[in-house]
């Protein structure tokens, strides 16, 4: 028993140590002072994050990732409310198959999505641009949010709604006031996460961006010059902080909300 549990810390270990110290390198090489992205390390140096302050590109794509991130976020959290509401709580014909549909993205490749998506829009004549990533980006982002919501909504106490309607509140004014302030921490939590999906989409942004460039795409154009590799490790170094940050936080309304309502941890993000 003993020698298993060494092996399983062991294997731990080479696990964790093979899938995080890519990301730990990120900030060693985006602080150090050469262009040539090896060992051993030339100085300490904050130049490259100075020269972000200087590059137009780098910044457009920073604002057109913020504006397809925030949008896509708000447009799947809205719609995995309403779809999350109606699965935890009402029973209709077909409401299986439904959400099996809904859920697809989970499991589909994104390549397809995105050829498929593609595809449409040019039969349909409509030009690519952030609205159309846009698109892409709530088709994707929104079986996560419905992912999260359903358990924000399955945990709420059946009792409180029935007690509103018993007081003479109607459909809609209970939801508003008792039920959407139950539930509000799973949707921040909705809201971060599918912030931080779109913010670090690649592939559909690719498809669908046509001359408009979000953060990812700009980052991997840059990848075929040597020169701006120091740069784009600078970039990458502040992309994985501000992840990690929007994912600490929403893990934390995510809990929140689940003791708000008095129901079971199963699991979450951290």
């Amino acid at each position: 028993m003993k020698s298993q549990g060494n092996g399983f810390r062991i294997y731990a270990i080479v696990y964790l140590a093979f899938l995080y110290a890519p990301i730990f390198l990120l900030p060693l090489f985006a602080f150090n002072d050469g262009t040539i992205i090896a060992f051993p390390l030339k100085g300490f140096t904050i130049r490259w994050f100075q020269e972000l302050a200087v590059q137009d590109q780098l910044q457009k794509s920073v604002l057109n990732s913020l504006i397809v991130a925030g949008s896509s976020a708000l447009l799947a959290t809205s719609l995995a409310i309403f779809a999350a509401r109606a699965s935890t709580r009402f029973e209709f014909p077909g409401k299986g198959g439904i959400m099996a549909l809904i859920m697809l993205p989970l499991v589909l490749p994104e390549i397809i999505v995105a050829m498929a998506i593609l595809v449409i829009l040019l039969q349909a004549g409509i030009g690519l641009g952030l609205i159309t990533i846009i698109l892409g980006h709530t088709l994707i982002c929104t079986p996560f949010a419905i992912a999260i919501l359903s358990a924000a909504f399955q945990s709420l106490d059946k009792s409180l709604e029935e007690a509103a309607y018993d007081l003479g509140e109607g459909r809609i004014s209970t939801f508003r006031l008792i039920i959407l302030p139950l539930v509000l921490p799973g949707i921040i939590s909705s809201l971060l996460i599918s912030f931080t999906i779109s913010m670090d989409e690649f592939i559909l942004a690719a498809f669908l961006g046509g001359t408009e460039t979000t953060l990812p795409v700009y980052i991997y154009s840059q990848l075929r010059f040597p020169k701006s590799i120091p740069v784009i490790m600078a970039v990458a170094t502040c992309l994985v902080a501000v992840s990690i940050c929007l994912l600490i936080i929403a893990e934390y309304f995510r809990r929140r909300g689940i003791a708000k309502t008095g129901g079971k941890d199963t699991g979450g993000f951290l």
